[in-house]
């Protein structure tokens, strides 16, 4: 298996855990299931929309654009290019800081922990590890 379709399938399943977290916001979920945690807490917190939209919304934006990019890098037209590879580094990139910055607010604002958000983070930072070794073997290639 390549690094991205690895990546594919990493981001795929972030895309499924987005939009569990989406469809609550939406109302279309009644209850979180979470076993530990505090999840409702967070998803329902002042912080849980930007702009108007659940940042669930936008994690779903950004695991099918990993989706759909990782993919498209693996088709024969766009294979042996590197610029897939710049992209999903960037992606992943500013995935891991916002991550991150999602986590310091679970911490120190909403001082709630939700089990999915979590997922998430480990997910965000697993696709970033994955997409810069990917990046650097297409860097070394050229």
């Amino acid at each position: 298996m390549s690094k991205r379709q690895a990546l594919s399938a990493l981001a795929l399943a972030g895309v499924f855990l987005a939009l569990y977290l989406t469809l609550f916001k939406l109302g279309y979920v009644g209850h979180l299931v979470c076993g530990t945690g505090d999840c409702e807490k967070v998803q329902t917190s002042r912080w849980s929309t930007l702009f108007g939209y659940p940042i669930a919304a936008w994690g779903l934006g950004y695991y099918l654009s990993v989706f759909l990019v990782a993919t498209a890098g693996t088709t024969e037209r766009w294979e042996a290019e590197r610029w897939p590879s710049l992209v999903l580094a960037a992606l992943t990139t500013w995935g891991v800081l916002f991550s991150g910055f999602l986590t310091y607010l679970e911490i120190a604002e909403i001082h709630a922990i939700c089990r999915y958000c979590v997922v998430s983070a480990v997910l965000t930072v697993v696709l970033w590890i994955v997409s810069m070794l990917e990046w650097r073997e297409s860097r070394a290639e050229s």
